[in-house]
């Protein structure tokens, strides 16, 4: 495994790109890879699991992104990641759609909340990787019980703050990558991260091991 890169590198990198060059721009994609393939691994449609591989969707996004080099600076001047993150989201709206049919989700709703996904189906995404791993026999009632409270609670929250939430703990965004991707302040990304954990706490207590990650 290559070392990382340092910020130097990734700024010469960066400029390499803007001025076309695609060997830079596979550089920079290779070192984001691991943080694309979690995008894609939280926001897949369930449906789609065994058809669609993340490789895959990662290789259309990086084909994606080639071509729109030129378009970086007016889509996202102020950070490479959330830009190559921005691609991948389209990608991905275009793989459901490509997949599912008239099962998909809108194309024109899912780009309301920050570029990104509908209400819905961050929900979805939501409890499904929160409560997907409790499978067994003896984990049914409490799953049953948690999935009817969560659902409760998320469909109580605002919209930005399920998204932040989303971002923050699945995604693993920074608060700072978190706030560009919303078009918020840092302030307000970081309160809502706080108010959307505070709305579900005490159903994520008694989710095994979550808050362990949090």
């Amino acid at each position: 495994m290559s070392s990382p890169l340092s910020p130097e590198e990734i700024d010469s990198l960066v400029d390499q790109v803007i001025h076309g060059d695609h060997e830079a721009l596979g550089i920079l994609f290779e070192s984001h890879r691991q943080r694309l393939w979690r995008i894609i691994n939280f926001r897949l449609d369930q449906r789609l699991l065994g058809r669609v591989d993340a490789d895959d969707i990662l290789q259309e996004s990086y084909l994606a992104a080639g071509k729109r080099i030129e378009h970086f600076l007016h889509d996202s001047p102020e950070s490479f990641f959330i830009w190559l993150r921005l691609i991948v989201n389209q990608t991905m709206i275009d793989v459901h759609r490509r997949h599912l049919g008239t099962q998909a989700r809108d194309a024109s709703r899912e780009r309301r909340v920050g570029g990104g996904w509908t209400p819905e189906s961050t929900s979805f995404s939501l409890s499904h990787h929160l409560l997907g791993h409790m499978t067994s026999p003896t984990q049914a009632a409490l799953r049953a019980e948690l999935s009817q409270q969560l659902n409760i609670a998320l469909e109580s929250m605002g919209d930005l703050d399920r998204e932040v939430l989303a971002l923050r703990h699945f995604e693993e965004l920074t608060n700072s990558e978190t706030a560009k991707a919303l078009d918020i302040s840092e302030q307000a990304a970081s309160l809502r991260y706080v108010r959307a954990l505070g709305r579900l706490r005490k159903i994520l207590e008694a989710i095994p091991g979550f808050m362990d990650r949090s």
